[in-house]
């Protein structure tokens, strides 16, 4: 269920932005699903849809992504922003909580991506993965922060803005898992896949928590730029984020050898 409310950040007579909570989904995916960003937006702008608007979504979140949803309410908005989307002129940036520290303070991921169930087995089916001949796909991210828990090289972490470049199923998540560093919780991309299958079947458990850490993907789109019209907006860390941090200590400067960990 979601922690709280999604939150109006700025409104206009056409479009909105949106502060989506985590663990709500963006659309139902079944009848029962009445929790869902979708929702909450058709009975904020009832009147508008009554007299002929309509509701869309230009950059959806998987449900336990939070932040920055923009939300056009009628047609003409919704062909005006998805035309600056496909002309990649509106910029996201996202937070990202990662595993490991990762070796530079600025990387790019220039890999394609696709159904990982279409070139090879697997047991989750909306699993995606690098292969040569998926859809082109690319992510700069540059590192915020180096944080530990402990001495341990698995109380390792790291605070990591992303920016993608394009807009593939699952990015930046599988960019992250391809640098070796993939979101603390991440229940697909982790280093055990078997977490996701175990969720499905027993929701949140001891055992999941004494794994992930967290009963999310630590991701959060904090950033949204249009720059046709050079709005911006940004958002802190959502406060389950932001108290996993706290909770963590500052890493001493890494040696200029050091491997990717």
């Amino acid at each position: 269920m979601p922690r709280s409310r999604p939150r109006i950040v700025e409104e206009f007579d056409e479009w909105l932005v949106v502060d989506k909570p985590a663990q709500m989904a963006a659309h139902p995916s079944k009848p029962a699903d009445t929790r869902t960003l979708w929702h909450y937006l058709n009975d904020l702008l009832a009147f508008e849809c009554v007299n002929g608007g309509g509701i869309s979504m230009i950059n959806r979140l998987d449900r336990e992504t939070s932040g920055l949803t923009l939300v056009a309410k009628c047609r003409g908005a919704a062909r005006t922003l998805c035309r600056q989307m496909a002309a990649h002129t509106i910029r996201k940036t996202y937070l990202a909580i990662v595993l490991g520290w990762p070796a530079f303070e600025r990387w790019e991921v220039d890999a394609p991506i696709l159904r990982q169930g279409l070139h090879r087995p697997s047991r989750i089916w909306l699993k995606q993965a690098i292969h040569p001949e998926g859809s082109t796909a690319f992510t700069s991210f540059e590192t915020m922060a180096r944080l530990q828990s402990g001495p341990a090289p698995s109380q390792r972490f790291a605070l990591v803005r992303a920016t993608p470049r394009t807009g593939r199923m699952h990015q930046i998540r599988v960019h992250l898992a391809h640098s070796g560093h993939p979101l603390v919780g991440d229940k697909i991309y982790g280093h055990d896949e078997g977490c996701y299958l175990e969720f499905i079947q027993t929701s949140w458990t001891p055992s999941l928590e004494a794994r992930l850490l967290i009963d999310r993907h630590a991701l959060h789109a904090s950033g949204l730029q249009l720059e046709e019209s050079g709005q911006f907006w940004q958002i802190p860390l959502p406060p389950d984020l932001a108290g996993f941090i706290a909770g963590l200590s500052p890493a001493p400067p890494l040696p200029q050898n050091i491997p990717p960990q």
